[in-house]
């Protein structure tokens, strides 16, 4: 499961999604999670819907997005596109405690929106 954070340092959740000029994509694993890469998602568009198709695309293939602040038209689009929002809950939430919190709820009793993610084949597994 990929999860896909806007960040101005990739430290903490501090970013807006639609100012997001970089993404930082990691893989949850059994035990663990993994930092793969960063999403270059800094082209400057005016026009907000091609914005918004612009930065889902960045997202590449998270199943996850995960921002401090995130619009209505932004949140539908991206929902739409096939991956869960969502929202920190404080302030300059740090990555690494959001990462062990989906571990740990990954690994005891995952709710029904993380179950969707867990139990989908994924396109890159080919196990």
């Amino acid at each position: 499961m990929k999860i896909a954070f806007a960040s101005t340092d990739n430290i903490h959740v501090n970013d807006h999604f639609g100012w997001c000029k970089c993404f930082y994509l990691y893989e949850l694993q059994e035990e663990s999670f993994v930092f793969l890469k960063a999403l270059d998602s800094s082209k400057e568009i005016t026009e907000e819907g091609d914005k918004l198709a612009y930065k889902i695309e960045c997202l590449e293939d998270a199943s996850i997005l995960c921002a401090s602040h995130i619009g209505p038209r932004a949140s539908l689009m991206v929902k739409g596109s096939g991956i869960f929002v969502l929202k920190s809950e404080k302030e300059n939430e740090r990555i690494d405690t959001l990462l062990n919190t989906l571990l740990t709820l990954k690994n005891s009793n995952p709710p029904l929106w993380m179950q969707r993610f867990l139990h989908a084949p994924s396109p890159h597994n080919h196990s």
